[in-house]
C-alpha cells in the first residue's frame, strides 16, 4: 500500500512540475505569426494589432521581426508617438532585419515603422504583456486595441478557475494520501 501511495505521489508531483514549467516558459514569438509580416497592412483585418489581439504576451517572451533592413526598421516608442506616428524620438531603433525585443516587464509596448509614411498607413503594433501574477492566475489583460481611445475589454477566460480547481483537487488527494 505504501509503494502505491509513493507512486501516486510521484505522479502528482510530476504533473504539478509539468504545469509549472508550461506556464513559466518564455517564448520567441514571430510578429504577425510569420516571417516578413512587418509591412503596411493590406486591410484592417491584416493589421498586426488584429494579430496581437488574439495573442497573449508574457514577461520573458521575445518578439521577433523579420524585414528588409534596407527598406524598413522597427521603432519602440511611447504611446503619444505611437498615436501620432512620430518617428523623431524613439526609445529604441532597430535596423538589423532580424529584430528581437525581450518583453521584460508587464504593460503595453508600442512599435511603429521607421520607414517614411508606413506608420500612417497602419504599420504599427501594440503588445500588452500580462503580469506574472496575472499569468499564474490565467487572467489576461484586455486585447491590444486596434485603434487608440477605444474602451477596454474585460478578460473572459475561465481557464484559471479550472486550473485552480484542478490543482486544489490534486492537493486534496495528495493531503489525503499523506494523512491516511
Amino acid at each position: 500500500m505504501a509503494s502505491h501511495k509513493a507512486a501516486l505521489l510521484s505522479s502528482i508531483v510530476i504533473v504539478i512540475v509539468s504545469l509549472f514549467v508550461t506556464f513559466t516558459e518564455a517564448r520567441d514569438i514571430t510578429v504577425g505569426g510569420k516571417n516578413y509580416s512587418w509591412k503596411i497592412p493590406s486591410s484592417e483585418s491584416d493589421s498586426l494589432n488584429k494579430w496581437a489581439e488574439s495573442s497573449r504576451f508574457r514577461v520573458g517572451d521575445t518578439l521577433v521581426w523579420t524585414y528588409d533592413p534596407k527598406k524598413d526598421s522597427v521603432l519602440q516608442v511611447i504611446k503619444k508617438d505611437y498615436e501620432t506616428c512620430n518617428t523623431s524620438s524613439p526609445l529604441v531603433t532597430y535596423k538589423d532585419g532580424n529584430t528581437k525585443v525581450k518583453l521584460d516587464k508587464s504593460g503595453p509596448y508600442y512599435f511603429i515603422s521607421g520607414a517614411d509614411g508606413h506608420c500612417e498607413q497602419g504599420q504599427k503594433l501594440i503588445t500588452v504583456v500580462m503580469s506574472m501574477r496575472s499569468h499564474f492566475m490565467d487572467i489576461s489583460p484586455a486585447p491590444s486595441p486596434v485603434e487608440f481611445g477605444g474602451p477596454a475589454v474585460a478578460p473572459t477566460s475561465t481557464a484559471g478557475v479550472n486550473l485552480r480547481g484542478s490543482l486544489g483537487l490534486i492537493f486534496g488527494v495528495l493531503t489525503g494520501l499523506i494523512l491516511f
